[in-house]
């Protein structure tokens, strides 16, 4: 029995990408420096700035002056967050099936918390998440268990009767680590590098609205 269904944000409910790249590229206009593609930009948007910085000036977390880049398009993002992001087709529909069914549902993401109490009520879900956990209310993120074990206990929510769903592997890894089911939302934000096998959800769906055939599924 599915007591609650939990969801990465960026990418698995929400397509951010425009807004995310824009970020970027306001940085990069700034530096000088080419800027980049949404087709270029979608595959790495799940990863959040760090996946930006790496796309956008060959940047990774150990080099000095990430810190400052990151900053410099966190504040861009702040600007822009709610400018172009929408719904993916069919999420909302997807909500008023769980709750027709007396399913809960929420968010576990690794946008900082500054970002996410804003956006996701600008997001126009037809009914609210029961709980909302973003990268810093936990002082782990994703793909660490802390996040998905608070959020259950938010909701009185058994793990084991739990479905993850998320585009990233760092999603089914903290969703297999913290004991609940794991669903890939293959419309994500998934690059060509990713082996998405080698993840090994417990199950793979091309549309929100097939997630209903997971609730009473067998595991595949």
């Amino acid at each position: 029995m599915i007591q609650a269904v939990l969801f990465d944000l960026d990418g698995t409910l929400a397509d951010t990408a425009l807004d995310l790249g824009g970020a970027l590229n306001t940085v990069l206009r700034r530096h000088n420096l080419p800027e980049k593609s949404i087709a270029e930009i979608r595959p790495y948007a799940s990863h959040g700035v760090a996946g930006l910085l790496k796309i956008g000036v060959g940047m990774t977390a150990e080099h000095p002056d990430f810190a400052a880049w990151r900053q410099e398009c966190l504040e861009a993002y702040s600007l822009c967050y709610a400018d172009k992001t929408t719904l993916f087709d069919d999420v909302n529909e997807m909500i008023a099936e769980l709750d027709k069914r007396g399913i809960k549902w929420g968010i576990i993401t690794n946008k900082p918390m500054r970002f996410t109490d804003k956006l996701v009520p600008k997001l126009g879900f037809i009914i609210p998440p029961a709980v909302v956990v973003s990268g810093d209310t936990c002082g782990e993120p994703k793909p660490s268990v802390k996040p998905m074990l608070y959020a259950c206990g938010q909701i009185h929510a058994n793990p084991q009767h739990t479905l993850y769903v998320g585009d990233a592997e760092r999603d089914i890894q903290a969703g297999r680590n913290a004991g609940m089911k794991t669903v890939l939302a293959e419309w994500g934000y998934i690059s060509d590098e990713d082996d998405t096998d080698s993840w090994q959800p417990d199950y793979r769906i091309t549309t929100p609205i097939e997630l209903i055939g997971c609730l009473t599924k067998k595991q595949v």
